[in-house]
Order: C-alpha cells, then structure tokens, then sequence
C-alpha cells in the first residue's frame, strides 16, 4: 500500500472541522486550508505559508488544460493519459527554456 501523505493542502471548500479532525485521526494527514469568513475554527498562520504557494500547481494544470488531448479525455487506459501528461510537462518545460523555437 501506499504512503499517505503527511499534509493535505485543499482550498476554503475543504474547511470543516468535522473533516479537518477526521483525516487528522484516521488518517494521520494534517489539512491545510483557508478558514471561511463565517468559520469559527482558529486559524494557524504558519501553516498557510504552504498554501501561499498552491497556485503555482493550479497554473500548471491550467497550461496543461490548454493542451487538446489533456482537456478531453479521449484516452482510456491510464498509462497513455499518464503518457500525454508526461509528453504535455515536456513541451511547457521545452517552451520556457527555448522560447525562440514557437513549439
């Protein structure tokens, strides 16, 4: 089996202390996420530190969305659309480094 992670970092959706408690106790996987404005759940400010920088994943997948074969999922097995992802994180790598060739 695989490991869990030891932290979950999710946005404001995920603030519930029900939910916070439960994969801190079954789990052992601490949540990181913004408290909601009509929350009442005390909120770690050091912890947030790691969340400050979840949006540079979430532009990651918005590159990779641009991409026609990752937007629709036409793949059915998992090894090609891992495949595609793969192929997909190379061509915005390739693009960053080397501008000048318009792939």
């Amino acid at each position: 089996m695989e490991e869990l992670p030891p932290r979950l970092i999710a946005d404001k959706a995920w603030d519930g202390g029900a939910l916070q408690t439960r994969l801190l106790e079954e789990r052992g996987i601490d949540l990181i996420a913004p408290k909601k404005s009509n929350s009442k759940r005390k909120q770690d400010g050091r912890k947030l530190r790691r969340y400050r920088r979840r949006w540079k994943i979430e532009r990651l997948f918005a590159w990779l969305k641009r991409w026609r074969p990752l937007a629709t999922r036409w793949e059915r097995k998992a090894e090609n659309f891992l495949g595609l992802v793969h192929v997909g994180c190379i061509v915005l790598l390739l693009r960053r480094l080397c501008p000048e060739t318009g792939l």
